[in-house]
């Protein structure tokens, strides 16, 4: 290979790497919140008297799934970094 030493490849590999990272670290909190924020609607049309209740809920659920998605880019960033 004439030019491209292996400096560049593994750049190239972590740049890869990042975006794979992203891609799929993202999906499962994507569907995850999805389906609480549908249940949570359901909940809300049954029981509209215990809305508090299902809201505080829903956050904190919604924020422990969110933490996998962070973990992801920042998993992301460390492979991208120099």
């Amino acid at each position: 290979m004439d030019g491209i030493d292996g400096k560049f490849i593994a750049q190239a590999a972590a740049y890869i790497g990042a975006a794979i990272a992203i891609a799929i670290g993202t999906m499962g909190p994507a569907l995850g919140q999805g389906a609480i924020g549908k249940q949570a609607c359901e909940s809300l049309g049954k029981y509209p008297e215990s809305a508090g209740k299902i809201q505080r809920a829903m956050i904190l659920a919604l924020g422990t799934v969110e933490a996998s998605a962070v973990y992801a880019l920042i998993i992301a960033f460390m492979l991208v970094r120099k």
